[in-house]
């Protein structure tokens, strides 16, 4: 299993979560098999998500599919501020 780890500031949680949910199906089909997003509890306008794929490979297809249509697209990322930084990760230790 890999995580897709992704972190970035937002400028409003609720305009974020809109977009997030708009490409549901879009992750479904890239091969997510669980999610999580999450913010620190002292900042609501920073995001963390972490969607977990099978394989390495269809973790960084979704990453390239994020950075080359989604984040370089302000009508598809609204409330995005700045950049996202966003690893695959591979689990080395589980349970």
């Amino acid at each position: 299993m890999s995580t897709l780890h992704i972190e970035h500031e937002i400028t409003d949680l609720e305009t974020w979560l809109g977009a997030f949910r708009r490409f549901e199906e879009a992750r479904r089909g890239a091969g997510v098999r669980a999610q999580r997003v999450s913010h620190p509890t002292d900042d609501q306008n920073y995001i963390v998500v972490q969607l977990d794929f099978d394989t390495t490979e269809e973790a960084e297809a979704f990453k390239s599919f994020l950075e080359n249509r989604i984040w370089s697209n302000p009508d598809a990322s609204p409330a995005l501020r700045g950049t996202p930084r966003a690893r695959v990760l591979e689990v080395v230790i589980a349970g």
